[in-house]
């Protein structure tokens, strides 16, 4: 820093010296008049203010012991810190300050009065209770009128720029957004309505806001109040609940914020700062699934644990929820080095004590993975590294097979050497009937897992899930991108469908299925209704505040080459067995040729390092469901 810049903060601190004492010196003036006006005041309310009337007894007394009082209540005042406090931003603490100092004021008065009295008999009791009222009464009107001054400055300001506000639930949490919104000096926020669907609430008012109803009044209110956004303040409820409650608000047209969950109201966390934006999620109307994480990773605690695809979105996720319960040793292994990095750096700050490792690594390298597993011996490998993203991986098949398939192979090969003692390898609802080279590889990665289970101690997995919201090939983040742009949204098909499910559900069922496993399992969530894309640009559309069609247009494109109009879980041939959890499922193993299958992995390796241009003919041969090279109708290969 400059000298100049030195000589220049060191005038701004003297300016901001000068300023607070300034304002301390008024304050100082203000209350010593306030005690001289409460003390003669009292005394003249008690006489009906008939100044002749008081004896001066009384009187006499009062202004002999005046200047004593008024250095008391100064040193008073000073103590509980009336002199120091920040008045535009004063709450209940300042007020009870104010309000125990006038009191031990007071109290000072009544001993200094006994002492200074003329004759045997005392002041009025009265007396006492008018000089306390009065005094409190001066002293709220210095230190909280200038905070309302200061809010009735800031809202007349701001009057053309308010937002018009409806908030739903009318319990603790509303409760306390409406009570931040309407005491805050800052928020241009101003709260119109109430939503809640308790009868006994309707017409009363909280905080001078009505609860004009139930969700039947929400399109109507929202129309009549000239309504610019909705709060959703009911963390407690069910995702069926808040569902049926977003489905009606998106036809507002306003834009929708939620309190993420019921933890926000038990902590003490509710403000607008918790508030975020409704996400498409919370229209899908399925419970989350929920597992006891903490009796889960239970066996993660003091393992080693290696992920690879460590940076991805499920990688990461999965990195997270294995960090915060006490791993050995963390093995991140990603070929992404800024995901990698990211991860490494969330970690660390996070998780100060862990004992991590990030590795910049290929799972299509033998020697390099060979080399992972010799040097850390992981424990528990989670397999999350793979090509993902259909359109692309079409267009480029043969590094789908060198990846993902030969990836896997090899991971499982060094895990097998190695001692690992589970292998949880993440699969896909595409390698159901799949009709693209990235679901066709991902069944082939089904069946080394299965195979290498046979033959070893390490217990082999595979969970199979649907699409995950938010991922970084997940169409969420295309569809806010268009959004953002104006538009148009563009969706491929108008009834193309989708089962979805967030990233933490997928990464408990992964996490869960490392519990389950007994070895050769594939692991399918129960992911309820499909959901039609069509539907999601919809809503997320509107969710957005937009018309759709009007503001936003939606565009479709056509099928993707590889893409079929909705996806599966299971294959008819595994059957389905139940797990303790009633939302996950095991897929039974399908018997297949080993030796054939062997030879065939061979021949598919040679082809795709010499880039053959036949690589799905020979995957075909191995994946006999896989369908290719047609126009998929219904979701199925024809």
């Amino acid at each position: 820093m400059t000298v100049e810049m030195k000589d220049k903060e060191k005038r701004k601190g003297h300016l901001f010296n000068y300023q607070l004492l300034y304002r301390r010196t008024a304050l100082v003036i203000y209350d010593i008049l306030s005690v001289t006006a409460s003390s003669f005041l009292a005394i003249l309310l008690r006489y009906d203010m008939q100044l002749d009337e008081i004896p001066d007894q009384f009187l006499l007394p009062i202004r002999n012991f005046l200047p004593v009082n008024i250095l008391l209540t100064l040193g008073i005042f000073y103590l509980f810190r009336l002199y120091h406090s920040l008045w535009a931003f004063a709450g209940e603490n300042e007020m009870q300050n104010l309000v125990v100092a006038c009191f031990l004021s007071a109290l000072a008065s009544g001993l200094g009065l006994h002492l200074f009295r003329v004759s045997g008999k005392p002041v009025p009791d009265s007396y006492y209770f008018m000089y306390l009222f009065l005094l409190i009464s001066f002293m709220f009107v210095s230190r909280f009128s200038y905070r309302f001054l200061r809010s009735r400055k800031h809202r007349m300001a701001n009057r053309k720029n308010n937002i018009s506000v409806m908030i739903i639930g009318a319990g603790e949490a509303g409760n306390a957004l409406i009570k931040e919104i309407v005491t805050s000096n800052y928020s241009t926020m101003v709260i119109r309505c109430i939503i809640d669907d308790d009868r006994q609430k309707w017409g009363q008012f909280i905080q001078g806001i009505k609860v004009v109803g139930g969700r039947d009044k929400i399109i109507e209110s929202a129309d009549l109040y000239d309504v610019d956004e909705i709060f959703v303040a009911i963390p407690s409820a069910s995702r069926t609940a808040i569902r049926d409650i977003l489905d009606l608000c998106k036809e507002t047209n306003c834009k929708l914020r939620s309190l993420p969950g019921m933890y926000q109201l038990v902590n003490g966390e509710v403000s607008v700062s918790k508030l975020r934006d409704v996400e498409v999620e919370d229209l899908l109307g399925r419970e989350p699934i929920r597992v006891d994480l903490d009796s889960i990773l239970g066996y993660v605690q003091n393992k080693t644990v290696l992920v690879t695809g460590g940076g991805g979105s499920i990688g990461s996720e999965l990195c997270r929820q294995i960090a915060s319960h006490k791993p050995a040793h963390l093995i991140i292994v990603d070929i992404y080095e800024n995901n990698a990095y990211d991860i490494q750096q969330e970690l660390t700050v996070r998780y100060p004590n862990l004992k991590l490792t990030v590795l910049i690594a290929s799972v299509r390298n033998t020697k390099r993975m060979n080399n992972i597993f010799e040097t850390y011996r992981p424990d528990i490998v989670y397999h999350a590294a793979a090509h993902k993203h259909v359109p692309l991986m079409e267009e480029s098949p043969n590094e789908a097979i060198k990846n993902n398939v030969f990836g896997t192979w090899k991971t499982a090969q060094a895990a097998a050497l190695y001692g690992t003692k589970k292998f949880v390898m993440i699969s896909t609802d595409k390698a159901v009937n799949p009709t693209n080279i990235m679901g066709a590889s991902k069944r082939i990665c089904e069946m080394i897992i299965q195979t290498y289970n046979k033959h070893y101690d390490t217990e082999f997995v595979a969970v199979r899930f649907g699409n995950v919201l938010g991922s970084n090939g997940s169409v969420i983040p295309l569809f806010k991108k268009q959004i953002a742009a104006g538009g148009p949204v563009t969706v491929t098909h108008p009834d193309i469908i989708r089962y979805f499910m967030t990233i933490p559900e997928a990464v408990s069922l992964v996490l869960q299925a490392g519990v389950y496993a007994r070895g050769g399992e594939i692991f399918v969530l129960d992911m309820g209704e499909p959901v039609k894309i069509l539907d999601l640009a919809k809503n997320l559309i509107r969710l957005s505040g937009y018309k759709v069609g009007e503001d936003i247009r939606i565009e479709f494109t056509g099928l993707r080459p590889g893409e079929k109009l909705y996806e599966e879980l299971l294959m008819d041939e595994e059957g389905l067995e139940d797990t303790a959890n009633r939302l996950i499922h095991i897929g039974k193993p399908i018997d297949l040729d080993e030796e054939a299958f062997f030879v065939q992995l061979k021949q598919l390796e040679e082809a795709s390092k010499d880039e053959r241009s036949d690589i799905r003919m020979l995957v075909r041969q191995i994946v006999p469901t896989y369908q290719y090279g047609r126009k998929q109708e219904g979701g199925v290969g024809q």
